[in-house]
């Protein structure tokens, strides 16, 4: 072999070897665990991405989350580029609620990455979780609860909402009744007077897409019907007539004392008694005079 080739040889061996070891080193090299628990929470149409989070050895693991739509299948950044927070809330420009959305996430920790971690396509329209409506007042009469709600989230256009209205009579009774209504503000009538109620609302979103999304049930609130001015007036009556005729029963028995308050003060007085050192007086006045009348009887 001449030296030209020998020359040759030798560079292109070193060329190789400069080439092969960063390869190596590349594969060789540690990735990071990926995220584990990647899902996508969504209430009242307020989304965010959460995972848990990777650990290593007690360094500061950042994360990266890149999104998707249907319609253009390229990833892109959201304002969630190497954070140390384990959630990424949407940003402004994926809140249509129609789209279909994918989000990936990865760890890194300085140049070593995880592998990314892909969630399912994510519809806000189908996979949010509505909330209950807000109970703003509730106005009561003695046959009817007028109620006010606001709805859990702002309406778009083709939104239709509906609200479901489940009451019953007392805290414990089983039967419940069913009443719904498109109007933020409604009546529950045919009610008892005096009687407590309580009552459950939920949303359903219709949409122009024909898809139904039923929310979640609120907290039961519970109140007491008024008294009726008839029930009311028949009261006042009752108690009138009541008083009335305490009054004359008052009135008739101060009368009788006033009439018989001798004869009341006579029989009331107690029998006059002889003191004891009188009465062995007596006693011995009657040894010496016995024929005689004694003035120590009791006169009546």
């Amino acid at each position: 072999m001449e030296f030209g080739d020998q020359k040759l040889v030798t560079v292109y061996l070193n060329v190789s070897i400069i080439i092969f070891i960063p390869l190596l080193t590349l594969e060789s090299s540690p990735r990071l665990p990926a995220p584990k628990d990647v899902v996508i929470y969504s209430y009242n149409f307020h989304s965010l991405l959460r995972w848990s989070p990777v650990k290593a050895n007690g360094s500061l693991v950042l994360y990266t989350v890149h999104f998707k739509t249907g319609a253009f299948n390229q990833w892109d950044e959201m304002n969630c580029t190497r954070i140390t927070l384990t959630e990424c809330s949407f940003p402004w420009s994926l809140k249509e609620r129609r789209w279909t959305v994918v989000l990936r996430v990865r760890a890194e920790l300085g140049q070593v990455t995880s592998d990314w971690v892909e969630t399912d396509p994510f519809v806000a329209e189908r996979n949010t979780t509505v909330g209950p409506p807000k109970v703003n007042r509730v106005n009561l009469s003695s046959d009817s609860l007028l109620i006010s709600v606001a709805p859990p989230f702002g309406s778009e256009p083709g939104d239709f909402l509906q609200y479901h209205v489940s009451y019953w009579e007392n805290a414990t009774s089983t039967t419940k009744k069913e009443a719904k209504t498109s109007n933020t503000l409604f009546k529950i009538g045919n009610l008892k007077e005096s009687t407590l109620y309580c009552f459950r609302i939920q949303v359903e979103l219709k949409t122009n897409s024909d898809f139904q999304l039923l929310g979640l049930q609120s907290v039961p609130e519970c109140y007491r019907t008024t008294i009726s001015e008839a029930t009311r007036a028949g009261y006042i009556i009752l108690i009138f007539v009541l008083v009335l005729v305490f009054v004359n029963l008052v009135t008739v028995s101060l009368f009788l004392l006033w009439r018989h308050h001798k004869k009341i003060k006579y029989w009331s007085q107690p029998p006059l008694d002889i003191p004891s050192h009188f009465e062995e007086v007596c006693v011995d006045i009657s040894f010496f005079s016995p024929l005689s009348r004694s003035p120590c009887k009791r006169q009546w």
